[in-house]
């Protein structure tokens, strides 16, 4: 369907607030075209967005999947002969695009002003402080209770509040998302293929398989292994906070203990490669560091371990290095939490996996309305 869009001359430059993005560079030559691996009839990445930007076509990319679609191998910066970092490219559209999901706003502030989000986190920080010398319990010093200082009846209704609230931000951005995307893109998907195509979210939520286009297969183990940690920890914290959180001393073949250990491994090890990826810049992923992109390892990695001090502390029958540390962690991760999971770099990880399930139902869907003005063409051409 043809359609007209306004033309919006600022376009290049807000794009730019939120990374690198080379715009007079591109002669469109199309060698990342043709290197992508993602390229086919329906999506040449990952010129078409840029083009967009050039053009000034604002509604028209924030109506594109393609940048979600980009896991940045960086086989395409590699080989642009300009040198225009196309994949930088497109890893600027994302954090866009993030923005513009966001009805907040904050997701804006965040990205484009490295204090506003150092402020959020420092406020967020003092706060937990705050409830925590407000609302815990009795101090015992004779030998560590940590469920009598941090009740995990209380900690868990905290728990709760914060997973209802960080729901309710995601998922509202979520459904701009699919407004931008499937309903003012003018698609009509019928409500089965919304339903039978579930499968792809999940396959591509669970497995990142979409990774293993890429040239470097070891990148996928890796981004696997952090994300499994995370949701690991975070769903053991969550949902089962009692069963964690205890002042029983469990033996090291305990659940408990060795699934703790597994996500805090991957958690540490894999947080201090990607620090360390970042400062050296040797790989093309890394070369380019938004502010955004240290943040969030930076306080996964001093979450993980505040978490491992607690526990140390906790084993070592420390009691008041328990409390503080555990105050300290909670801190920490709290911050890390409401920031940048509705707002920030957290969220590709709910922005993906969704991209290529509209993107996927979208074809489908344009597939469906094809064979069906080609049936009625026929049909008009045999009366």
């Amino acid at each position: 369907m043809d359609r007209d869009f306004q033309i919006d001359s600022k376009l290049a430059s807000e794009v730019r607030n939120y990374g690198n993005f080379d715009i007079k560079g591109c002669y469109a030559c199309g060698s990342c075209t043709v290197i992508c691996p993602l390229t086919g009839n329906s999506a040449s990445f990952p010129r078409r967005c840029i083009r967009y930007v050039q053009l000034g076509l604002k509604e028209a990319l924030k109506e594109s999947l393609e940048p979600w679609l980009c896991y940045y191998c960086g086989d395409c910066s590699e080989s642009c002969p300009r040198e225009t970092e196309p994949g930088e490219a497109m890893m600027t559209l994302r954090r866009y695009l993030t923005a513009q999901y966001d009805w907040t706003g904050l997701s804006a502030k965040f990205y484009k002003s490295k204090l506003w989000e150092y402020m959020a986190i420092f406020l967020l920080s003092a706060l937990v402080v705050v409830l925590a010398i407000l609302f815990h319990g009795p101090i015992v010093t004779e030998r560590v209770e940590l469920n009598t200082f941090a009740p995990v009846e209380l900690v868990h209704t905290f728990d709760m509040i914060l997973l209802v609230t960080l729901s309710f931000f995601l998922l509202s951005n979520v459904f701009r998302m699919w407004w931008f995307t499937i309903v003012r893109n003018h698609v009509k998907v019928p409500l089965y293929l919304y339903i039978t195509e579930v499968k792809t979210l999940i396959q591509h939520f669970v497995t990142q398989i979409q990774f293993r286009e890429c040239s470097t297969k070891l990148r996928w183990i890796k981004h696997w292994l952090l994300t499994a940690g995370y949701v690991l920890m975070f769903t053991m914290i969550i949902v089962f906070l009692d069963w964690f959180q205890t002042d029983n001393i469990y033996p090291i073949y305990h659940p408990q203990r060795w699934l703790g250990y597994f996500a805090t491994f991957v958690l540490v090890f894999f947080t201090v490669e990607i620090l360390l990826s970042r400062f050296k810049k040797k790989e093309q992923i890394h070369r380019f560091s938004h502010h955004s992109d240290w943040i969030f390892p930076i306080l996964l990695l001093l979450t993980a371990l505040s978490g491992i001090a607690v526990h140390i502390f906790r084993y070592v029958g420390l009691p008041l290095a328990t409390y503080y540390t555990y105050v300290l962690h909670l801190a920490i991760a709290c911050p890390m939490l409401i920031v940048e999971v509705p707002f920030g770099k957290w969220s590709h990880l709910a922005y993906r996996p969704l991209a290529i399930y509209f993107h996927t139902i979208k074809q489908k869907a344009e597939q469906l309305q094809t064979h069906k003005e080609g049936d009625l063409q026929l049909v008009g051409s045999t009366e």
